[in-house]
């Protein structure tokens, strides 16, 4: 008798839903947070949660790693931490009387750089190339990290005590910035029958492989961008450059990476084509925090987030083909 067919591989949809699903049994009243971390995730790019202490940011990174079957490692950010903490150190073994690099937790597919502020700047560097170049240097050696490569970060305002501000070129480096903010009454009557997520997230297993999200962003990739919607972009960038409340525009790179967090959310909605509502869905995590207010502007009122509002209103959307 001839075996029974193979069942279909399961598509992008079926795959991104199971990922936010999983995720939204945690982290209760945030799907548009979850969504926007796992477009993140697909549009390999590095994800900084923000916002005060107690909301569930550590959460939100820990059920996102929790939910694939691949290596993360959390690494709690302290005044004292060292970049060797994080990058390895050359090990000396008598045997044979040679150094032996030992890796340090940047070597996982998924690494929680649990409140990132709270360590020195020296030692927030040490991730800079990891995040642009997927690599590390030690002893004048560079080192590969392993593909699928994210570095989900937490921090809280800088106002609190004990943080450091992250340089600009720091921030740059991740894709999205999200803020999480209150819970809803519903959900948080939710968090309450559940006693936390301390329970949920040591029973989370993992609902897609590696693999399958190597193919994800692989498909990711290929999603098209039209001439017209990549000048809608670049315009983005020239107004912001030029908006009066602004010290410093959008560079290139956010451009890139406005264009990158496009393609994933254009996949994630079931599209191989992205169109001007994919930019405008994801340009206040992916730009807000790139661009640098005039101190005027910000005595005045003008954030960050109004800015971009400001521009996106500003900017003409293209239509048609």
């Amino acid at each position: 008798m001839a075996a029974p067919p193979a069942p279909p591989a399961p598509t992008f949809a079926q795959l991104f839903d199971a990922i936010t699903g999983n995720i939204a049994s945690v982290v209760h009243g945030k799907r548009e947070a979850i969504d926007l971390a796992v477009i993140c995730l697909l549009a390999e790019g590095h994800l900084l949660i923000e916002d005060v202490p107690g909301v569930g940011k550590t959460s939100l990174a820990k059920a996102l790693a929790a939910s694939i079957d691949c290596t993360w490692k959390r690494v709690q950010f302290t005044p004292d931490l060292l970049p060797s903490d994080l990058v390895g150190v050359s090990v000396f073994q008598r045997a044979t009387e040679t150094f032996v690099f030992q890796q340090g937790p940047l070597f996982a597919n998924i690494v929680l750089a649990d409140e990132i502020n709270r360590a020195s700047p020296k030692t927030q560097s040490a991730l800079l190339e990891a995040m642009e170049e997927r690599q590390v240097s030690a002893d004048g050696v560079s080192h590969r990290l392993p593909s699928p490569f994210m570095v989900a970060a937490t921090q809280n305002p800088v106002e609190q005590e004990g943080t450091y501000r992250l340089p600009e070129s720091q921030l740059d480096r991740f894709l999205m910035r999200l803020s999480l903010g209150y819970p809803g009454r519903q959900a948080e009557m939710a968090i309450l029958d559940s006693n936390g997520a301390a329970d949920s997230l040591h029973a989370l297993r993992p609902v897609v492989t590696t693999a399958e999200i190597l193919g994800m962003c692989q498909a990711v990739r290929v999603v098209h961008l039209a001439s017209a919607l990549k000048s809608y972009m670049v315009d983005l960038a020239e107004s912001s450059r030029a908006h009066p409340g602004l010290l410093l525009g959008l560079s290139p790179r956010a451009t890139l990476q406005l264009a990158r967090a496009g393609r994933s959310h254009a996949a994630a909605n079931g599209r191989d084509y992205a169109i001007p509502d994919d930019v405008k869905a994801v340009a206040i995590p992916v730009l807000a925090h790139r661009v640098m207010l005039r101190p005027d502007a910000a005595a005045r009122g003008l954030t960050a987030e109004s800015a971009i509002h400001e521009i996106l209103a500003a900017v003409p959307v293209p239509a048609g083909r």
